[in-house]
């Protein structure tokens, strides 16, 4: 089962040439623009690892899309998502999120039961991946680790 978050999440994986189109768009619009990553990619984990700094001010896709490969060099088997901010408004608003990396196998999740007090039942989602401690989720053995630089 994929991850499906974010805007084009209905869509095939895209590739570099469309993500640079769409983070062209996104500065076109006077947006920063920033990379997290993460190897637990639950719907409600909203709080990624921030890969370096956002760009602010781009004229150009070429550092973003640069970032992106370091992050994917870096972050092999994790998932990596762009953001686009806009602060027309006076305040980051976030319009743009959408996956560019995943790891090559993804293991999914499991429904989990739950039962409570008068017969209530809650069921919750639970990523396999999290079975393994986090830094160690999504790896070929090859000791990458998932930290963004520093």
């Amino acid at each position: 089962m994929k991850i499906s978050q974010g805007t084009f999440s209905y869509l095939p994986p895209l590739t570099d040439d469309e993500i640079e189109a769409q983070i062209r768009y996104a500065i076109g619009h006077g947006w920063a623009v920033s990379l997290e990553h993460t190897d637990d990619p639950h719907p409600r984990n909203v709080y990624w690892s921030m890969w370096g700094l956002p760009h602010f001010d781009l004229a150009d896709p070429a550092p973003f899309m640069a970032d992106l490969r370091a992050c994917r060099e870096a972050v092999p088997n994790g998932y990596i998502r762009a953001n686009a901010y806009d602060r027309s408004h006076g305040r980051q608003s976030l319009r743009l999120s959408f996956i560019v990396h995943r790891p090559a196998d993804e293991s999914g999740f499991r429904l989990e039961r739950q039962e409570g007090p008068d017969r209530r039942v809650r069921y919750g989602l639970r990523a396999y991946a999290t079975d393994a401690p986090a830094g160690r989720r999504y790896r070929d053995g090859d000791g990458a680790g998932t930290e963004g630089p520093r």
